[in-house]
């Protein structure tokens, strides 16, 4: 039988973010690929029931739970992975937030938490889980960007800048980190499906702007991000390194 180079068995995955939404659809995806997946975030029961549910799959899923903007939980859990043996493949950095306001308004306590969240801690965990990858010559980070890696738009622009951010660190990762034996790529979800853009999916005016921009003329589907996850975090990707993935029905690709 040939080889299947989108089979993750034997493979940790690390996600942050990933007891709801997006980050929970692609561990979901990694763990249905074969990998065994951590989930992480801050809420217990949220964890507890997204474990569950993978569990019921017959996946293999832990819990690893711990507030990404914290560098010393970060630094402690890898240290409790180390103390288990427990080496991450993968690690996907999807955590993030979201704060819309005009950016006359924003506060720069609320500026450091958009970026702390979206940006800082992909640097911190993709540390950590880099100098443990690269002592054992291989894996894969999949730093999750967005349509505003590229593009901005009123009212949120610590998230643009954080997204931007992703772009240029995933490509200094891939830089660095290459000759290493690591992959190190981004995904740039365009307008999906979900908690974080309810406010814009209830937004009438917005809805109907969306279907004449986007040439696919619809919303994104969660589940439509978990083929460019596993791609991504497989052997069929190992020599693909700092790229940004679009997955946004044509938007960038459309005037």
């Amino acid at each position: 039988m040939s080889h299947n180079p989108f089979d993750l068995s034997g493979k940790t995955a690390l996600v942050t973010g990933s007891s709801r939404g997006l980050g929970f659809v692609m561990a979901r995806g990694l763990a249905r690929a074969g990998a065994r997946v951590l989930l992480n975030g801050v809420d217990a029961k949220r964890l507890q029931a997204a474990q569950a549910s993978l569990k019921g799959e017959g996946l293999a899923a832990d819990v690893l739970g711990f507030d990404v903007t914290d560098e010393a939980k970060v630094v402690a859990a890898f240290g409790k992975l180390d103390s288990e043996g427990t080496a991450v493949d993968i690690l996907v950095n999807n955590a993030g937030i979201q704060v819309r306001k005009p950016l006359l308004e924003f506060t720069s306590d609320e500026w450091r938490r958009v970026i702390d969240t979206n940006l800082t801690s992909a640097f911190v965990i993709g540390r950590e889980a880099a100098r443990r990858m690269v002592a054992r010559g291989h894996g894969k980070i999949i730093n999750i960007g967005s349509l505003a890696s590229e593009l901005a738009r009123p009212t949120v622009a610590p998230y643009t800048a954080a997204k931007g951010g992703i772009k240029m660190l995933t490509r200094s990762m891939a830089v660095e980190w290459a000759a290493k034996g690591l992959q190190v790529n981004g995904i740039g979800p365009g307008y999906m499906l979900t908690d974080m853009n309810q406010a814009l999916m209830d937004n009438a005016d917005f809805n109907t702007w969306l279907m004449t921009r986007v040439p696919a003329k619809r919303w994104g589907k969660p589940d439509e991000l978990v083929g460019a996850a596993v791609f991504l975090a497989s052997s069929a990707s190992d020599y693909i390194n700092g790229q940004m993935i679009y997955i946004d029905g044509g938007m960038l690709a459309s005037m």
